[in-house]
């Protein structure tokens, strides 16, 4: 396949190098799985709810060694579950209800740039209000987050704080709530993945029911 690194950021034909690359996927992954399009198209039935970042780095099939099908994706800035977010929402009701998933994940990243502007002053732009919820995160864990001297290491733990978070908040939705209620073996896992060496650490963060308390998070 091309590599759009080695051609100029200026070419006008630069999207055609996705349809010619796209004609070589294609042929590869026949020759390996001539059956797969033609599952494919009959219906999906993935393994894994995904909801990680939209960062161009993180993409979840090759990161994990996934194949067209296994996972149904969600993805925003810095993977958040914000309750009033209907796309996020209706991603997860159709994955659990109509899917019929088990597993979801929230993945994040080390070096995750909606992490990064949260640990900053305050800007302008709709990103702004995107964001804001990230700060929500900071201000909970503030106290462990500024006992962390070094800047980096403090980073890289609001990334973690922020997925275990994230893994909290979904715990408290309607349809992991319902779904629990009736019986459905649901786990909720957090991961962040490290973009210096192309490995996914499990935070230990696991949720495996809804339980009443008084939202504190714990990472192992």
């Amino acid at each position: 396949m091309n590599d759009l690194r080695s051609m100029q950021e200026h070419d006008k034909n630069l999207h055609h190098t996705l349809l010619a690359n796209n004609k070589a996927w294609s042929a590869q992954m026949r020759e390996e799985n001539p059956e797969l399009f033609t599952e494919l198209a009959k219906h999906q039935n993935p393994f894994f709810l995904w909801i990680g970042c939209s960062d161009s780095r993180v993409p979840p099939n090759q990161i994990t060694g996934t194949v067209p099908g296994d996972m149904f994706i969600h993805r925003n800035i810095a993977n958040m579950v914000v309750h009033s977010d209907m796309n996020m929402l209706s991603v997860l009701d159709y994955g659990v209800n109509v899917l019929g998933i088990d597993h979801i994940i929230v993945c994040g990243h080390y070096g995750c740039g909606g992490v990064k502007a949260a640990m900053g002053p305050e800007f302008g732009g709709i990103a702004a209000n995107w964001v804001r919820h990230i700060r929500d995160v900071a201000r909970l864990h503030n106290a462990e987050l500024e006992a962390i001297a070094n800047e980096d290491d403090r980073f890289d733990r609001l990334v973690e704080l922020n997925v275990a978070e994230q893994v909290y908040d979904l715990s408290r939705t309607v349809t992991l709530r319902d779904a629990w209620a009736n019986g459905r073996p649901m786990q909720v896992h957090g991961w962040v993945y490290s973009l210096e060496n192309g490995l996914i650490k499990d935070l230990h963060v696991t949720r495996t029911s809804y339980q009443e308390e008084d939202g504190s998070v714990t990472i192992r």
